[in-house]
């Protein structure tokens, strides 16, 4: 599906299905030089057991056209006019990494709006090294090989997948090297500044699920004591075995998870 959003060209993943408005919504955000492709189990999933499950490209990644934002709240801002543009006046979010603090902001400002929100990968803060960050920059395609490395697990690293005859981290490099410049030093500064999700966590009202990986390097489980304190009745589920890049390794666990909390079932 295409939108026009800010006179740019937007592209939503839908599962091949139209949005109906009877049906409950999950609107799914990915991280940093990534796109809607990262979500395409769980997406698939929930637009055949009766929901409109839509997978969006963030400015300047994937299909959409303009320039990458580099801040969570002008990203919240951006995905809300976008579920303007859509008539959804009720909807659950779930993002992954830098998506999760997308998701949090939204949901800590359009309570009305956010019904469910799935934390996938997150912190708060979500600090980037000041090597990482300058390598961003300065050489990108060393960035993209340094996220690759500190994303997987160790399983993950010795070739066992879910999914026979993929290469996890060949199609998360060949994903990220897709990116267009500039794109993976703007993610890397919105997260990195963004200093505000604590305080946007204790603002939230709706059923919360923290969905992290046992191995995560990027944004370890350890560090998620703040958010899960910050917002009431929150759930956290630790996939063991699992780094950051929980959907390419534990794509089924993942859906699981995310039914058990939505659906319920």
């Amino acid at each position: 599906m295409l939108i026009n959003v800010d006179n740019q060209v937007t592209y939503i993943y839908t599962a091949a299905q139209r949005i109906h408005h009877d049906k409950p919504t999950v609107l799914f955000i990915h991280g940093a030089a990534n796109d809607h492709s990262v979500w395409n189990t769980q997406c698939r999933y929930f637009s055949t057991h009766g929901w409109n499950a839509l997978a969006i490209d963030l400015p300047a990644h994937g299909k959409t056209n303009g320039v990458a934002l580099d801040s969570i709240s002008a990203l919240s801002g951006w995905i809300k006019k976008c579920t303007e543009i859509l008539e959804l006046e009720k909807l659950s979010i779930v993002g992954h990494s830098m998506g999760s603090l997308i998701g949090l902001e939204l949901a800590s400002k359009s309570k009305s709006i956010v019904n469910q929100l799935a934390l996938v990968g997150t912190n708060a803060p979500m600090p980037v090294s000041d090597q990482l960050l300058e390598t961003s920059k300065s050489k990108p395609a060393l960035a993209y090989q340094m996220i690759n490395q500190y994303s997987f697990s160790n399983r993950a690293k010795l070739g066992k997948n879910d999914i026979p005859g993929i290469s996890m981290q060949g199609v998360s490099i060949k994903l990220m090297q897709r990116t267009k410049p500039g794109v993976l030093h703007a993610d890397f500064v919105a997260c990195n500044s963004y200093a505000d999700g604590v305080a946007a966590a204790e603002k939230i009202i709706c059923p919360t699920l923290l969905l992290l990986g046992a191995q995560d390097k990027m944004t370890p489980a350890s560090r998620t004591k703040a958010l899960e304190e910050a917002i009431p009745d929150s759930t956290v589920k630790i996939l063991s075995g699992t780094g950051h890049a929980l959907m390419a390794e534990q794509p089924n666990q993942v859906t699981d998870c995310l039914k058990d909390f939505l659906i319920g079932t």
